[in-house]
């Protein structure tokens, strides 16, 4: 298998990073936005991303959405239901019923 080419690249805030996908947002922004205290702080920033850009940001919202639903989000894995169920029960609520 090929190493991947790492490119050099600067984000509009003027951090420098390497990138190897097309993907373009840069870590260390990521890294200055990861929430501290929420269940989001839980995910990858992936899976975090996928959450934002549907508009879920509380365990309330993210009650009013099936498993499936979730799952179906771009960014979004298997391995993150468990740590969102978890949060969910510490709540007392759970994701929508089919």
């Amino acid at each position: 298998m090929a190493a991947s080419k790492k490119e050099l690249r600067t984000c509009p805030n003027g951090h420098t990073y390497y990138k190897s996908s097309d993907c373009p947002t840069c870590p260390v922004c990521e890294n200055e936005r990861k929430p501290q205290d929420s269940f989001l702080s839980l995910l990858s920033a992936p899976a975090r991303r996928a959450l934002e850009n549907k508009g879920i940001k509380t365990l309330k919202q993210l009650s009013d959405y099936s498993e499936q639903e979730i799952l179906e989000l771009h960014g979004m894995g298997p391995g993150s239901l468990p740590k969102l169920r978890t949060a969910l029960k510490a709540q007392k609520l759970s994701f929508r019923k089919k």
